[in-house]
């Protein structure tokens, strides 16, 4: 089986370059290779490749920037999402594709399920829920996975943004009234191989599914987490978990909205691969062991 992965230099591309190795032939591009941005560009990768599966892990994803930046997003998160959608249609390639907790509004109380109405506050959630209306749209063999909070151990990330601060200052000040769950790259990419095969199987549907860790955390509890953990691990830092200040939404304006609640329920795609989706906290001190435990060996 011939795999094409799109977007192989971000954070779950980065992972999924692993996972994906026992289905097939992996073939990897990054920006420089194949730019969402260029219809051309991906077309002719589309053509000379022949993949049975495409992974799409590319995006536009400078939430802030979006709002100022709208045609750019939608060509990368809508436009191109659409080509890819339609080769598929047309080949019967299966396409599998993330997208996000931005696609809801936030003030959902509970966690959301795949069933909940849609409703994006920023140009960025509109530009990925117009993304997976394309492929709804298209009819091709399609996984959407919408997922959250993505850190890893590779890119950018509030994890490692967290980690660096702490080493540069007394105190810091995060968010407490937006909630969501912190969910590791490495696992997204493992399910990702599971979920492929079982499709392939005729074991899990094409659909929408909701791929996150278990449970839900603020993004200033989940500092106070990462603060700590990398202290356990004798981290050499500027401050404690008690120097990670609670404030509010307002206190922190930017400009794209952020949902209040980003909490998403990954029980039907559990339920139909078989397999329980892990606390929160697993990959993330994974991720903070590996972060912090190479600094304390040197």
């Amino acid at each position: 089986m011939r795999i094409v992965l799109l977007g192989k230099n971000g954070q779950v591309g980065h992972e999924l370059q692993r996972a994906l190795l026992p289905l097939g032939e992996v073939l990897a591009f990054g920006r420089d290779e194949c730019d969402l941005a260029s219809p051309a560009s991906l077309e002719a990768v589309l053509r000379d490749a022949a993949p049975q599966v495409i992974v799409n892990a590319a995006a536009y994803t400078a939430v802030d920037k979006a709002e100022s930046d709208q045609d750019t997003a939608r060509l990368v998160n809508a436009d191109a999402v659409g080509v890819l959608a339609d080769y598929c249609a047309s080949t019967g390639a299966l396409l599998v594709h993330y997208s996000t907790d931005y696609v809801f509004d936030g003030e959902k109380s509970n966690a959301y399920i795949e069933s909940d109405a849609p409703n994006p506050q920023s140009v960025y959630g509109a530009t990925k829920l117009a993304g997976e209306s394309a492929i709804i749209k298209s009819g091709c063999p399609a996984l959407v996975f919408r997922t959250s909070w993505v850190y890893s151990t590779h890119g950018g990330n509030f994890l490692k943004t967290m980690l660096r601060l702490a080493r540069e200052r007394d105190a810091l000040n995060v968010v407490a009234d937006q909630h969501g769950t912190p969910t590791g790259a490495e696992l997204i990419a493992d399910v990702t191989l599971l979920a492929i095969a079982a499709h392939r199987k005729g074991d899990l549907p094409s659909g929408i599914y909701h791929l996150t860790a278990s449970g839900s955390t603020s993004w200033h509890a989940f500092a106070r987490h990462i603060i700590g953990r990398a202290l356990h691990n004798g981290a050499q830092l500027k401050l404690t978990a008690d120097d990670v200040h609670a404030i509010g939404t307002a206190d922190y304006p930017t400009a794209a909205r952020r949902p209040r609640n980003s909490t998403l329920d990954a029980t039907a795609l559990s339920q139909a691969l078989g397999l329980q989706l892990p606390d929160w906290r697993v990959h993330a001190d994974r991720v903070i062991d590996q972060l912090t435990k190479l600094e304390t060996l040197k």
